[in-house]
């Protein structure tokens, strides 16, 4: 949550100030050793809602949904390395995850101007607290079949490509129905199979279409 709100160099800075003494230089300023991660960039004060992608939340730590939530209904969040500073240094330019932007920090505090919109994904590995459940709008993505199998493969790759999906396709949904396989796994036999590569169909699949869960 920490390194997802922002970072601090403190050692940088340290080491950066020690340098520019010794040479008698004013000392570096300091919202250039703090950058803000995903979660703080997204609370970026725009004219525009940011978009925040957190994939795989169900991975993350057992706390993570409730920190989140504080932080999306407050809309803000403190940096004290920042808030610490005196008055003549409550304006602070910090970085931010995009390359070359900057954000404005005033006394320690960034807050949002428009929430951002906010998509999470999640494999179903646990469940989440109601309340943050309460909050979110649920979308429920069931396993492709046949004809949306092929349509992903058309999307990604192009009509051509189902040239090659037949057998492919065959294997895969046998495959699949015992044992853990996923769609990109089918994507890239196809993409593979569809570009020359120099190996039957048969090694292919073997290669491609493995178990990704427990021993291979």
């Amino acid at each position: 949550m920490q390194d997802a709100l922002y970072r601090y160099d403190a050692i940088g800075r340290l080491r950066e100030t020690t340098l520019m003494r010794d040479r008698g230089e004013a000392e570096p300023d300091i919202g250039s050793f703090v950058r803000l991660g995903p979660l703080g960039t997204a609370l970026v004060p725009d004219d525009r809602p940011r978009v925040l992608l957190v994939d795989e939340l169900d991975k993350g730590d057992v706390d993570l949904p409730n920190d989140l939530l504080t932080v999306f209904e407050e809309g803000e969040f403190e940096i004290p390395e920042l808030a610490r500073l005196p008055e003549e240094q409550s304006v602070v330019e910090v970085l931010t995850e995009r390359s070359g932007e900057r954000a404005t920090v005033r006394r320690g505090r960034l807050a949002c101007e428009e929430f951002p919109v906010v998509v999470i994904t999640s494999n179903g590995e646990r469940d989440f607290p109601p309340a943050f459940l309460r909050r979110c709008v649920r979308l429920e993505l069931p396993t492709p079949d046949e004809e949306r199998l092929r349509a992903i493969v058309t999307a990604h790759l192009g009509e051509e490509a189902l040239e090659e999906v037949d057998q492919l396709l065959e294997v895969f949904l046998r495959r699949r129905a015992a044992r853990e396989l996923a769609t990109d796994q089918l994507l890239n036999a196809v993409f593979l199979r569809s570009g020359g590569v120099d190996v039957t169909a048969q090694e292919l699949l073997e290669a491609v279409l493995h178990r990704l869960g427990g021993a291979v």
